[in-house]
């Protein structure tokens, strides 16, 4: 069995969060060759959207594996020490504890895993994609998911043999503290039950999603950690990875890309704060955009049965996606007009583990109540007799 690990976190970036450090990147490189050469990886790549640093790892450990994960969080512990001597921003920002407990799940950085049998005769080939996203929640992935595996309009895939029978996706409340509390719904008989919870970004995400055509095959894992959840306050977007399969039995890249010409919005922004277009970007770019648009990259590789990547393909770096991105710079121009007015900003429950709360409880306190006001209070004036005169 082989096991794709995508582990990514926020631990530095220059001048705010725009992008980490040559330093960091390095260093970070420099602890996987050694996994490497150690046996604990097969193999890795590493890439960084925004100011995400993003371990991508083959090995025969399994998902969840606490050597993996106890590696990852080091890997993002050591390029931590290195932004805090450069003195960049937000260094260890996605380090929510002192050290997690075999796994990152729960501690920050957000993990994206899917194991296989790399012998399995219904897969021929292994492609798969990396989408990594930045200043945006875990949500953000459930309009394309949800198009690409519910509607031909999207995937013409869906008609076909292999794919007739639809997906089961798992759902988690990611409002939900502690363990996971999660749903399953199966497309396309639930795909309006299904549209019901992920409607709802800041809430609900797609953990999982498996063939019902190819029982054991999933097809897609996505990070659904929410740091609010876990540190009681804000603490930054979650900037969620998910890894998808792709061809054959699964949706082609074509087809699992194409729901992102949309730019569709999402809750994001610097600070957390607004409803945004989310931009395909190339990998490795930085956060450099007025309003801080949410960002995602897409990069696709293929697995050996070794367990050996190849060299990885760009796919929001080509040039088919410059109108898209031109799109995305015009409706976050639009939506910012209204500044923080109605439905550009994110509603009071997306803001209240920041200081924003404070604001509004100090403005709370000024708060009277108007006697004489209310329609009874007037109607029982009316009632009363008018006073003697003398």
């Amino acid at each position: 069995m082989l096991t794709l690990s995508a582990i990514k976190a926020d631990v530095g970036g220059i001048g705010g969060h725009t992008q980490p450090s040559s330093g960091m990147m390095d260093a970070a490189r420099q602890r996987l060759e050694e996994a490497r050469d150690d046996g604990l990886l097969i193999d890795f790549d590493l890439t960084h959207t925004g100011d995400d640093l993003c371990l991508l790892m083959t090995h025969r450990h399994g998902s969840g594996a606490a050597q993996v994960h106890d590696f990852a969080w080091s890997v993002f512990e050591d390029a931590t020490s290195i932004a805090q001597g450069e003195g960049l921003y937000g260094a260890g920002q996605d380090l929510l504890a002192d050290a997690p407990s075999g796994n990152v799940r729960g501690a920050g950085p957000g993990a994206a895993e899917i194991t296989f049998d790399e012998t399995d005769p219904d897969r021929t080939a292994e492609p798969f994609l990396v989408f990594t996203a930045d200043k945006c929640g875990p949500g953000a992935f459930n309009f394309p998911f949800w198009t690409v595996f519910t509607s031909p309009l999207y995937c013409a895939g869906l008609m076909l043999p292999k794919m007739r029978k639809g997906f089961k996706f798992v759902v988690v409340d990611m409002e939900h503290a502690g363990a996971d509390r999660v749903i399953e719904l199966n497309a396309p008989e639930e795909h309006v039950e299904l549209a019901v919870l992920l409607r709802d970004e800041n809430r609900f995400g797609v953990k999982e999603i498996w063939s019902r055509n190819f029982p054991g095959q999933q097809v897609a894992s996505t990070s659904t950690d929410r740091l609010h959840t876990i540190a009681g306050e804000y603490k930054g977007k979650d900037d969620p990875v998910a890894i998808v399969r792709s061809q054959n039995i699964f949706p082609a890249p074509e087809e699992l890309v194409s729901p992102f010409t949309t730019a569709h919005y999402v809750a994001g922004d610097a600070r957390g704060s607004h409803h945004m277009p989310l931009m395909p970007v190339s990998i490795n770019s930085a956060v450099a955009g007025p309003y801080c648009l949410p960002i995602v990259a897409c990069v696709a590789y293929s697995l050996n049965e070794e367990g050996k990547l190849s060299e990885r393909v760009d796919i929001f770096g080509n040039q088919v996606w410059d109108n898209t991105r031109r799109k995305a710079q015009e409706k976050a121009e639009e939506i910012r007009k209204q500044g923080f007015v109605g439905p550009a900003m994110l509603p009071v429950q997306e803001l209240e583990y920041s200081a924003f709360r404070t604001s509004l409880a100090e403005l709370e306190d000024r708060f009277r109540v108007v006697k004489g006001s209310t329609e009874a209070e007037r109607a029982q004036k009316e009632k009363e007799p008018a006073p003697a005169s003398d």
